[in-house]
């Protein structure tokens, strides 16, 4: 049975997720939105058996544990057998830098090695294309097998036995051996070599990144490993980060909430800048201006839209795949994503606080000035159209719209934001432009979401329900942390949405009913809430209660069960890892608090 018990590898450029039996479950090909060619982690047990894997499986192995090369995205897996006989199994995907620039091709390499005795393995290589559909013809070459289908060809040049991969013999493993995956193309060097080369110097690559990293004392695994999983997120080529790299693992069981989550959400990718840039890991914050600003020249003065393809697409079409039997057969699996069409007026707030800190940052090689500001002000122009207008809101409902309490606060960040960047640019008729504008926003929103039966902010204007967003008040400077109408928001919101020990989004129908699981990144912003409040102790308890539900490789999903404790929803979520980042920045002690007594 399919679990999420799985490690993230990749390069921003392609990535994979591989289960504890060192089987590759999902890899879309050649890049995170591509056809994938691994994806036995949404099929039945008949289909995986068919196509749509690979895997190395040691005969008789009674025992197997996973980790991560220390301070890396290199994955290991080891393997014994009841004879003591070991394997070990190295995954990952190269990038270092090279000739002047990051070396990222779409590939995985697999390099298994012998730990001990004489054990005994079997290689795996079935590729699927269409979505599942079918197993991709092959052709063998000396020291290569290629496999294509819809328009795509993989390369597989391994210094093993080319018959015993296809024909799946088992075969004893002496030294090592080395599969290099990736374009059909021919590969300079031996297996073996080349292998160890890129090995080499990826693991040199992500110790150097990580050393640049600005950490907390505390929980510094957690971060690394929360800041490598959102680097692996970024699409480099236009800057563009995916909210996760799967589709269709259910919110809940059966419960048709199923989406595809391959796609740049600008609200996400806001957050993920913004806990990288906390770290001080600027350059994905660089590249994805790159994109947004690409996106703002696209659509001229069209309305912004909450998401778009990694290449900037406009159009995310959604279909089923029929193939493919879903998550432990939970279906629909969905390619595309409707959310592209949908109103979502919060958008304007979050592509303008990615870009802020760009003003303000004098390490940056390209400092934002003038030409970028006015960019920005068409976006701020839309928010001020769109701040009181009935929206789908940042949870995407299909069926309503209403005036979202979320998206009219975006609005007044994106006025607020603009008049504190005219301000340093020294535009003094625009500063006071902008913040007119955001005092205007913000008096409204008090005036119209406050519900003084429930004695707390909602999320809609004049209605009675709660939103867990609402906890970001004081986050993004609409409230003061001390401000007792943020206190009582807070409390209402835990009253309410609280299940044991985490929050649901909301507590009312959607399209799908009610909510049955609770959305982590709510959990995080409560915490966070908490501590700007001052309620540290509380809220270092509530973390480390999260922190047990990362799987164990210290990655967390969507979603996850109230009763269960059992992650759901696409995975691995930058949201969720970016709520890990926050969370244990705000709650550490202190470096020079640290030696103390």
């Amino acid at each position: 049975m399919s679990s999420l018990e799985l490690g993230l590898i990749g390069n921003s450029r392609t990535c994979a997720l591989i289960d504890r039996q060192a089987s590759i479950v999902w890899w879309c090909y050649p890049y995170f939105d591509g056809d994938p060619i691994c994806c036995s982690l949404l099929q039945n047990e008949e289909q995986a058996q068919r196509h749509g894997q690979v895997a190395v499986q040691l005969e008789g192995a009674t025992s197997s544990e996973q980790y991560y090369e220390r301070n890396s995205a290199i994955l290991v897996t080891r393997f014994r057998d009841e004879a003591g006989n070991g394997i070990e199994v190295l995954d990952f995907a190269p990038r270092f830098h090279q000739h002047g620039r990051t070396f990222a091709p779409a590939m995985l390499v697999r390099i298994v090695r012998r730990l001990s005795g004489r054990p005994r393995i079997m290689l795996k290589v079935r590729p699927a294309i269409d979505y599942g559909t079918e197993r991709a013809s092959i052709r063998c070459g000396a020291n290569h097998i290629s496999y294509h289908g819809s328009g795509q060809s993989l390369r597989l040049t391994t210094d093993a036995s080319i018959s015993s991969v296809m024909d799946e013999r088992p075969f004893f493993l002496h030294e090592s051996i080395t599969l290099l995956m990736g374009p059909d193309e021919t590969v300079d060097g031996s297996a073996h070599d080349v292998g160890r080369s890129f090995y080499e110097k990826t693991l040199s690559y992500w110790h150097h990144w990580v050393r640049n990293l600005h950490i907390p004392f505390e929980w510094q695994d957690v971060v690394i490993r929360a800041a490598i999983t959102l680097k692996l997120n970024a699409f480099e080529d236009t800057g563009a980060i995916v909210a996760a790299v799967t589709t269709s693992i259910p919110e809940a069981p059966n419960s048709q909430r199923n989406w595809d989550y391959r796609f740049c959400w600008l609200r996400d990718a806001y957050f993920v800048v913004n806990a990288l840039n906390s770290l001080g890991a600027t350059t994905t914050m660089e590249h994805y201006l790159d994109y947004i600003l690409n996106i703002i020249a696209d659509t001229r003065d069209a309305p912004l839209q909450p998401v778009y393809g990694i290449r900037r697409e406009a159009e995310l079409h959604e279909s089923v795949a029929p193939a493919l039997a879903g998550y432990r057969g939970m279906g629909p699996v969905r390619v595309g994503n409707l959310a592209y069409f949908q109103v979502q007026n919060d958008v304007f707030g979050e592509a303008i606080l990615a870009s802020t800190q760009a003003f303000f940052d004098t390490r940056l090689e390209r400092p934002a000035g003038k030409h970028m500001f006015a960019d920005l002000e068409r976006l701020g122009e839309q928010a001020i159209r769109s701040y009181n207008v009935p929206d789908a809101g940042l949870w995407e409902l299909r069926g309503t719209k209403r005036v979202h309490t979320f998206s009219s606060m975006m609005c007044w960040a994106a006025c607020h934001r603009l008049g504190c960047i005219a301000r340093k640019l020294g535009l003094t008729d625009r500063e006071q432009y902008w913040f007119g504008h955001a005092e205007t926003i913000h008096r409204e929103i008090c005036d119209k979401a406050w519900n003084p039966e429930l004695g707390s902010f909602v999320a809609t204007f004049g209605g009675d329900q709660l939103d867990a967003s609402l906890l970001l008040m004081a986050e993004f400077q609409f409230l003061d942390a001390n401000d007792p109408r943020f206190a009582a928001t807070v409390e209402t919101i835990e009253k309410h949405l609280r299940r044991g020990e985490f929050l649901l989004r909301y507590d009312e129908e959607d399209d799908f009913g009610r909510p049955e699981t609770a959305f982590l990144v709510c959990t995080l912003w409560w915490i966070l809430a908490l501590a700007q409040m001052g309620h540290k102790e509380r809220a270092r308890e509530q973390f480390a209660h999260v922190l047990t539900k990362c799987n164990h490789l210290g990655l967390l999903s969507e979603d996850v069960a109230t009763d269960t404790g059992e992650q759901w929803g696409n995975f691995p979520q930058t949201y969720s890892m970016v709520g890990l980042i926050q969370c244990a920045a705000r709650l550490s002690i202190r470096w020079d608090k640290a030696y103390n007594s």
